[in-house]
């Protein structure tokens, strides 16, 4: 089956277990419809270049799935027709890469950082 990746907004007055919940659905809506959903991450709320839809800032979540391309385009069918959703960006891939995605990555480096100098 192909690879695919997801990434979503949600919108900013969600909680985080409802934007959590969010990712869970879209999950099932996959695996419902044949395919299933290698690792999800959920990147927090984060502020958008521009506004969408009067939000400055929104829930932003990365799936990574093994689908039928039924399965991707009735979850994406599903996603632009739920009103949480503000943004869907799917791309089929060749090869998932191994670890956490970059927003993740940037993260994890942060605090890995030594302490700063102080100049003098």
């Amino acid at each position: 089956m192909p690879l695919y990746e997801h990434v979503f907004i949600a919108r900013q007055d969600l909680s985080n277990a409802q934007a959590e919940s969010l990712v869970e659905h879209f999950s099932t809506v996959l695996a419902d419809n044949g395919g299933k959903v290698l690792e999800n991450e959920y990147w927090g709320v984060k502020t958008m270049a521009y506004k969408i839809n009067k939000n400055r800032k929104g829930h932003y979540a990365f799936l990574r799935s093994d689908a039928p391309s039924p399965a991707v385009q009735e979850m994406e069918r599903l996603m632009r027709l739920h009103d949480d959703v503000m943004r869907v960006l799917t791309i089929k891939v060749d090869a998932h890469e191994e670890g956490p995605s970059v927003q993740m990555q940037k993260r994890e480096e942060r605090s890995e950082r030594g302490e700063r100098r102080e100049r003098r």
